[in-house]
């Protein structure tokens, strides 16, 4: 068999594309830019064509031969490429089928991590601990890990953790062996237009699962940073232990906990960037007081002065549905810079809220409106120099900025 994915390089179809082809399919694909896979896409000899998209690279393909059209989320519908593979009668779906496809051909049973927030480090830790185990998983999770491949399947694996997005209904797909869900409140407005719908939709996966977890062990039981991560702990052990009672092993929740205890992190989830300098994935305001908790509990641990941080919102549509929570979502902080909002997948007919409405209705937060600039990295220098923590929040571009000006500087 032989599959394409448009958009491959991206933290959502590009471990994909590395389980496919560790299961012995075909795989290429291509897209605009690099994205955070590309690079270990390449190394795993899956051909990526990075430019235009316009329908010449992929015509060569299906004159070859080519078996599915996998294409994720973003393209629009007239999409060139999208376009032409309905037009040569190729089978052409979303990543959930594919997805839904290969559990079933490899019999594996799925543990499925879905939630608002904590999907993919409640993912990372299982994956990290499972592997530290050596118990038989295959797993995908959306990102980049600094202790494995985002990807992973060999044979003999029995199991298969997944990072279950409900963007799109992309979770509704599937029927897992087991269900881990962190925490559940309302996202995706241009998915869901009411909470209610939201609500339904998650629901629905309960039903659709043999065993559901929502309570993990006791977080004092964990020592890592930040009352949420450690929550995330207490349900990722939960769930390894449920692997390891199905495996008949003797590893116990202390030996769990052990390993546990020692996560490095993945990256875009408070990953350290440079000494004092972190970046985030938050982006709803719940997320973000979570991410600050965090925060300042590796300030103290690291004996930092405070906490400064960089907020990037995500789509105007999403926060015309948030704006009112954000009012001390940024308790904590000692200093907020706050950006425009990054504009994707937008309702026209919508005002776009400016960065000054936001902070009009804050708490309890010294802030101020800032650009990507070097006025903004200036002084970001300065609170590094009088030695702050500073961590950008975001699930925007201005990451590669952030990376840019600050990763691998020696500071503080």
């Amino acid at each position: 068999m032989k599959i394409y994915i448009s958009g491959i390089s991206g933290t959502g179809m590009g471990p994909l594309a590395l389980m496919a082809k560790n299961a012995g399919i075909e795989v290429c694909g291509s897209d605009l830019n690099k994205g955070a896979i590309y690079d270990e896409l390449v190394r795993a000899g899956i051909e990526v064509e990075i430019g235009s998209q316009d329908g010449t690279y992929l015509k060569d393909i299906i004159e070859s031969g080519l078996d599915w059209f996998v294409y994720t989320s973003a393209l629009p519908e007239d999409h060139a490429e999208l376009v032409m593979a309905r037009s040569k009668g190729i089978k052409c779906t979303k990543r959930d089928d594919l997805t839904a496809y290969l559990v079933e051909e490899l019999g594996l049973k799925m543990i499925a991590v879905a939630g608002t927030h904590g999907k993919t480090t409640t993912t990372a830790m299982i994956v990290w601990t499972a592997l530290k185990l050596n118990l038989p998983v295959a797993y995908i999770v959306g990102t980049t890990l600094g202790f494995a491949s985002s990807a992973a399947y060999k044979t003999g694996d029995k199991y298969f953790v997944y990072e279950a997005d409900e963007y799109d209904r992309n979770f509704l797909k599937y029927h897992p062996w087991l269900a881990v869900i962190p925490a559940v409140s309302y996202d995706h407005p241009d998915i869901y237009p009411t909470r209610e719908d939201y609500e339904k939709a998650f629901l629905q996966f309960e039903g659709q699962s043999e065993k559901v977890i929502f309570e993990g062990v006791d977080e004092k039981e964990f020592e890592l940073a930040g009352e949420v991560r450690r929550k995330d702990a207490g349900l990722a052990a939960v769930a390894v232990l449920e692997i390891i009672k199905n495996e008949n092993k003797t590893e116990d929740l202390n030996d769990v906990r052990k390993i546990l205890n020692s996560f490095p992190g993945v990256g875009r989830r408070f990953e350290r960037i440079a000494d004092g300098v972190y970046t985030d994935y938050a982006h709803h305001p719940e997320e973000i007081v979570a991410t600050i908790d965090v925060a300042r509990d590796e300030a103290k641990l690291r004996n930092k002065k405070g906490v400064v941080v960089v907020y990037q919102p995500h789509q105007n549509t999403r926060q015309h549905e948030v704006k009112d929570e954000y009012k001390r979502a940024f308790v904590g902080a000692d200093k907020l810079f706050w950006l425009p909002t990054y504009l994707t997948r937008e309702n026209p007919e919508l005002k776009v809220i400016s960065p000054e409405e936001f902070l009009a209705d804050l708490e309890d937060v010294d802030a101020e409106v800032a650009e990507l600039n070097d006025e903004l990295a200036d002084k970001l220098r300065n609170y590094l120099d009088d030695d702050y923590l500073i961590v950008l929040l975001t699930a925007g571009p201005a990451d590669g900025w952030w990376r840019k000006k600050f990763a691998g500087l020696n500071v503080g």
